[in-house]
């Protein structure tokens, strides 16, 4: 019997493209290419026209055949006995059972006994924790779009606005564990969430983050697991725009402590509760959908809030900054009052990209060392009186008191002028110089033929959680930006980057390639890292030349896609070649670095030019 024919048979276990794409390492556009190509890929034996499903033994005999792969990893391998144990409704159950498997906290009853002895296998070859690890992080990768997830990235930056010396912390509506996870150093972690599953998991993860953690099911609002808990900190990302979150039965409730909030406001009801439960002095960090700061329907709430000194930043945070919504979010940070001395007098107000996360986060600590001292970084974050936002609206977007991005006081204009000049000066120097050539077309070879003949080594990270200890880890987005890294993780399990490596990031059509020049760096979330045999490769050359393709299909809610190795060519020149453009690329490199510099450094000037002539401190010449 056929590979087609053995497809259509039985109650086997089936898988669909994007699994096939994970099995053998490839973008679902391959998989998709492979259907086309090959007359005996097996037939879908169930899904629908525009989603099918494959038999998982057929395309395991079809990959091993056509030397798609040498061998299916064996963490795949649980993962497809695991999937397709349970429908997508009780996939968290089984993923959950599995965890606690691997963690002696329960007995076979939903994972498949073949999965088990895969699984326990897998951990005796590489560790129990990241057997566990593994399971989490593909179940957030298959249900990426029906977790409300909050990225590694901001996740490490809510953990650092909460302080540093925080002991206990709460997250009432923790989803997988993401946010009490990214909290090092806590005495006792307190958790809550409405699906049971979730919360299961949520357990496992903050196992393996090393905490002392119990987590409870349950809807926060309507029953809350915690009764009587102040702990120091509260870190959440509510769910967003809920309208049935309880309105009804919980008009009485006093944790309305600053007003009922209205129907159609859920995210301040999750704002009161979140301060029910911090003890006097203590901080809440909320990820919040921006309207929260401008609907006229909770203007007496943010107004109340306000005064009694509970707001104390609002920070802007990019479209995107948190799954299952592309408008832009905030982050509120709150403290409960302690009813001690005067409330501070101002409120933080900032902007920040992920990339700029440490400038916001020395902006908040010096904000916190002192409210009263005033505060300006224009484009960046300003201390406003609150005064001047309790009006009509109460409007709390960070936005409108901000003020031009990168400027300065104008009194400081004359010397952001001379810098200015001076990156100027230096842009030309650093521009590689090149020739005039004939175009035409160079030899090409896949960076998969590169890599079975040894010259090069690919890796990918996969989709990860960052748990904010640890190493310095570099994300997607700092590849893109040219960026330092900003947060940190844990080492087990991840991929080291050594000097000399090419990190590649994608994102809509724009590739970026990074050469790195320093050990002590892990590689980030869904990155792919090229490690070249430097008497076969160059890494510049490497990186100037991937850099020009396309990126690949697939965005993810941090914006970043997954760069296809297998599918990307170079040209094929010899080593001497290779250094000659790799001298050039990295002369590029240099350029543009110096060329985001400059930017930053003109924007900064004309802002200052900008506010000095608005205020006062500059005059024009006279004519």
């Amino acid at each position: 019997m056929g590979t087609r024919e053995a497809a259509m048979g039985g109650d086997e276990g089936t898988v669909t493209s994007a699994d096939i794409a994970r099995m053998a390492g490839v973008g679902r556009a391959a998989v998709s290419n492979w259907r086309r190509r090959y007359e005996d890929f097996p037939l879908p034996v169930g899904g629908t026209a525009t989603s099918p499903t494959f038999s998982l033994a057929a395309v395991e005999s079809w990959l091993l055949g056509q030397g798609k792969v040498a061998a299916l990893p064996v963490e795949e391998r649980v993962w497809q006995q695991i999937r397709t144990a349970a429908d997508d409704i009780m996939l968290g159950e089984v993923v959950a059972e599995a965890a606690e498997l691997l963690r002696g906290r329960a007995r076979p009853a939903l994972v498949p006994r073949p999965a088990v002895r895969l699984l326990r296998g897998y951990a005796a070859e590489r560790s129990a924790d990241t057997a566990v690890r593994f399971l989490l992080d593909r179940y957030a990768d298959v249900n990426s779009r029906r977790l409300a997830r909050t990225p590694p990235e901001v996740a490490a930056f809510m953990a650092e606005l909460a302080g540093p010396d925080v002991r206990s912390v709460l997250d009432p509506a923790c989803g997988i564990g993401t946010l009490p996870a990214a909290m090092a150093g806590v005495d006792r972690a307190y958790g809550q969430e409405v699906d049971g599953a979730l919360a299961r998991l949520a357990r496992a993860r903050l196992a393996l983050a090393g905490l002392d953690a119990e987590v409870r099911a349950g809807d926060s609002l309507r029953q809350d697991a915690w009764p009587g808990l102040a702990v120091d900190a509260v870190v959440c990302h509510p769910p967003f725009n809920d309208r049935n979150w309880g309105y009804e039965e919980l008009a009485g409730e006093p944790r309305w402590e600053y007003g009922l909030p209205p129907k159609s406001e859920p995210e301040l009801a999750w704002v009161q509760h979140a301060l029910t439960h911090l003890r006097p002095g203590g901080v809440a960090v909320l990820l919040m959908p921006a309207i929260a700061a401008s609907r006229r329907s909770g203007r007496r709430i943010r107004g109340n809030l306000l005064r009694r000194g509970a707001v104390q930043a609002v920070i802007g945070l990019p479209p995107k900054a948190a799954s299952g919504t592309g408008l832009p979010v905030h982050l509120w940070v709150l403290r409960r009052p302690t009813g001690e001395g005067r409330p501070a007098s101002c409120v933080l107000m900032a902007e920040a990209e992920p990339a700029g996360f440490a400038a916001a986060g020395e902006r908040w600590r010096a904000f916190r060392a002192d409210p009263d001292r005033p505060l300006d970084h224009p484009g960046e974050a300003r201390t406003v009186p609150i005064i001047d936002l309790i009006d009509e609206d109460v409007d709390l977007t960070p936005a409108r008191y901000v003020g031009a991005p990168g400027g300065v006081p104008g009194s400081t204009y004359p010397a952001a002028r001379a810098q200015f000049a001076g990156h100027l000066d230096r842009l030309p120097a650093l521009l590689p110089d090149v020739r005039a050539g004939a175009s035409h077309e160079l030899p090409v070879v896949p960076l998969s033929e590169l890599e079975r003949t040894g010259a090069l080594l690919v890796l990918h990270s996969g989709r990860y959680e960052i748990d904010g200890t640890g190493e310095p880890v570099l994300t997607g987005p700092e590849v893109l930006a040219g960026a330092p890294p900003a947060a940190r993780t844990g080492p087990a399990g991840r991929i080291e980057i050594q000097p000399g490596d090419v990190v590649v990031a994608g994102r809509d059509r724009e590739m970026a390639a990074v050469v790195a020049r320093e050990a002590g760096t892990l590689l980030g979330p869904r990155l792919t890292l090229l490690r070249a045999d430097p008497e076969r490769l160059d890494p510049y050359f490497l990186a100037g030349f991937v850099r020009g393709l396309p990126a690949a299909a697939g965005g993810t809610q941090s914006g970043v896609t997954r760069f296809d190795a297998r599918r990307a060519q170079v040209p094929r020149l010899p080593l001497d070649e290779q250094r000659r453009y790799g001298r050039a690329f990295a002369a590029l490199f240099a350029f543009e670095a110096a060329l985001r510099e400059a930017h930053a450094a003109g924007r900064a000037t004309a802002a200052s030019l900008a506010l000095g002539l608005a205020d006062g401190s500059l005059t024009p010449p006279q004519a």
